[in-house]
C-alpha cells in the first residue's frame, strides 16, 4: 500500500506538463474519493444494487 505521498507522485508522473492547478486540485479529489470509496468497501460500508436502486427511487419518484 502506497503512502498518500506516494499516490501524488505517481498522479503528478501521469498528468499531463500544461496541467493546471485546477486539474491537479480535481484528480486529488477524485484520488480520495476512490481511497474513500475502497475503504468503506472494506469496512462493509456498502450496498447490493437492488438496495441502491431501492434507496435512489425514494429521491427520483420511480
Amino acid at each position: 500500500m502506497q503512502s498518500a505521498k506516494q499516490d501524488v507522485e505517481t498522479m503528478l508522473q501521469h498528468l499531463p506538463e500544461d496541467s493546471t492547478y485546477e486539474d491537479i486540485q480535481y484528480h486529488l479529489y477524485v484520488l480520495e474519493k476512490i481511497k474513500r470509496g475502497r475503504d468503506d468497501i472494506a469496512n462493509g460500508r456498502n450496498c447490493s444494487h437492488e438496495e441502491a436502486k431501492e434507496r435512489l427511487s425514494k429521491w427520483l419518484n420511480l
